[in-house]
């Protein structure tokens, strides 16, 4: 209440709308601040909890709208405080995307963000002299760049960096704070990660930048063939890790770990915000199924952590699930060459990270060159969730340690292994993202990269995607009729997700083999158990299909064609 008044004066009604407002707002606090104690693993036990604070928040905000002009009044509610609000629940919901998957939530988090902006919740902020409000303001927009990333809202994500930028200026201006190279990082994380994609889509007649959206969409999966028998697994569960050195990312997202994540969802569909107005919460609203498979996104983990959270995942693996571990990671080797019979610990493995795992108190330093590499995930790592249905992908220097796997189960087991040697121009890319997952996220913009193409007319864009699902197509009969291919492949084909990975891996395969500059075998990607080569990335048909892709692209010279003389 304001001190110029009285509590006497001030009529019992508003008195106990402030008191309860007082009330709800503590409460919403207690209850936000207390999501970061929750276990980040596990889908049960954060449930309950997540409820409870929507549930708060939907009555503080309601609360707040009904009586904005009592607790203007009486209370001195600032704008920045309602916009705090609205940012929390924004908060709220993107954690509720990253806890089930559900890209339903995106939108809604993005509503939330979107009205702040639009109502300049935090436009007076700037006016008073108070550095911590001003941080709340740019973590803010920090964090709807990252939802408006995530929703390809490319147009709106520069407008906000610009306005971001504008904001850090001024802020380090008025108060010459030592955050100031911190903030000074954000923007230059970002602008690299908007820069990531080679190849960029302008539609026609102008030169604007046409965003496409690279998520499973209705139609996009080449249907089963009718009385095709192929395994009923569902992908239930993905952990998706980003350890490579240097590698764009921002908000711990490397771009391998962004597209990947989308390669793993439906294009998101509205929930509340179809019907209604923003600012009415309906949190306990969900999609009838769960359309996506749950995602673990580890930037940098420790061995510790990713195995902490392997084992969770597998532990609450429904029946006829499967479990995809996706390690987008720099390479470790052994230190001496092989020259006895090797076992599963001594091709190396792929990074993770050394910050936090700490032995008998220090990091240990030498090792013996009969000791093998303790922070990195060796392929016997995984041998133990073999148990499980498990769909493995390596995009790494040293995936073809991971050649060397052993199915000791008999579960269905499938590892995509990328290239461990690229040509000069795209090692040079590499930075901006991995050719292999780019390959598994986007196949045409992939494809386009290794033409050397830098942009594309939308109109040829849609032309070139309709003749891939036609290619796409093919291939998902080349894998169901081949007689000598693994029955695991075909285990795993039943699940939508999976079968267009799969067949990306073949078109990525048999587009690289038949490129000029990819010259040595190292350059193609593997796989285990290893894939029928004449039936599928070896195929003369779908050679002839690359060569037409690539003569619509106008790059047909820069791959071999003498392999189809005999076609």
């Amino acid at each position: 209440m304001t001190g110029a008044e009285a509590e006497d004066d001030v009529p019992l009604g508003e008195r106990k709308t402030v008191t309860d407002f007082c009330y709800l707002l503590d409460k919403s606090k207690q209850l936000f601040n207390g999501l970061r104690d929750l276990p980040q693993y596990g889908h049960k036990q954060w449930q309950s909890y997540f409820g409870r604070t929507f549930d708060v928040y939907t009555k503080l905000w309601k609360f707040q709208q009904q009586h904005r002009q009592v607790l203007d009044t009486r209370y001195g509610l600032k704008r920045w405080q309602i916009g705090e609000v609205a940012s929390k629940i924004g908060q709220l919901y993107y954690h509720y995307y990253l806890r089930t998957s559900e890209t339903s939530y995106l939108n809604e988090a993005f509503s939330f963000y979107s009205a702040i902006r639009q109502r300049s919740y935090y436009y007076q902020v700037n006016k008073e002299d108070r550095p911590e409000l001003v941080v709340k303001k740019l973590r803010y927009y920090a964090r709807y760049i990252v939802v408006c990333l995530l929703l390809n809202k490319m147009d709106l994500v520069k407008v906000l960096v610009k306005e971001l930028s504008e904001e850090i200026e001024d802020y380090t201006q008025r108060f010459n704070t030592e955050d100031q190279l911190e903030w000074n990082l954000v923007l230059q994380e970002v602008a690299a990660f908007i820069e990531a994609d080679p190849v960029v889509v302008l539609n026609d007649g102008s030169n604007s930048v046409f965003v496409t959206s690279n998520r499973l969409q209705e139609g996009s999966v080449p249907p089963l063939e009718q009385g095709m028998v192929v395994g009923q697994l569902v992908l239930a569960d993905a952990l998706i890790v980003g350890n490579c050195n240097n590698q764009v990312k921002f908000s711990e997202l490397t771009v391998d770990m962004f597209r990947m994540l989308q390669a793993l969802e439906r294009e998101p569909v509205n929930l509340a915000t179809q019907t209604s107005k923003q600012g009415t919460l309906e949190p306990s609203e969900k999609p009838a199924k769960r359309e996506n498979p749950h995602k673990y996104l580890l930037y940098k983990p420790t061995f510790s952590q990713l195995y902490t959270f392997l084992s969770a995942s597998f532990k609450e693996l429904p029946a006829n699930s499967v479990l995809l571990v996706y390690l987008s990671a720099t390479g470790v080797f052994p230190a001496s060459h092989l020259d006895y019979e090797a076992g599963p610990y001594d091709f190396g493995g792929v990074l993770t990270n050394t910050n936090r795992d700490v032995v008998n108190g220090e990091t240990v330093q030498k090792r013996n060159q009969a000791q093998k590499e303790m922070h990195c995930l060796h392929p016997g790592d995984l041998f133990a969730f073999t148990r499980k249905p498990l769909f493995i992908i390596v995009d790494s220097s040293n995936s073809a340690a991971y050649k060397n796997f052993s199915n000791l189960f008999g579960q269905p087991l499938v590892c995509l292994l990328s290239p461990t040697v690229y040509p000069k121009s795209v090692q040079d890319q590499a930075q901006r993202g991995s050719l292999f997952t780019l390959f598994l996220y986007s196949p045409l913009l992939a494809f386009s990269s290794v033409c050397g193409v830098n942009s594309v007319r939308r109109g040829l864009w849609d032309r070139a995607q309709d003749f891939l699902q036609k290619v796409f197509r093919d291939i998902g009969q080349m894998i169901t009729r081949s007689r000598s291919i693994d029955q695991a492949f075909l285990q795993f084909f039943g699940d939508e997700f999976l079968r267009l990975l799969l067949i990306r891996f073949v078109f990525c395969s048999a587009a690289l083999r038949l490129h000029k500059l990819f010259r040595e075998s190292r350059s193609f990607p593997e796989s285990y158990p290893e894939l029928p080569k004449q039936d599928t990335v070896e195929s003369g048909v779908l050679q002839k299909h690359v060569l037409e892709l690539a003569a619509m692209l106008d790059a047909q010279s820069l791959f071999w064609d003498d392999a189809l003389e005999s076609y």
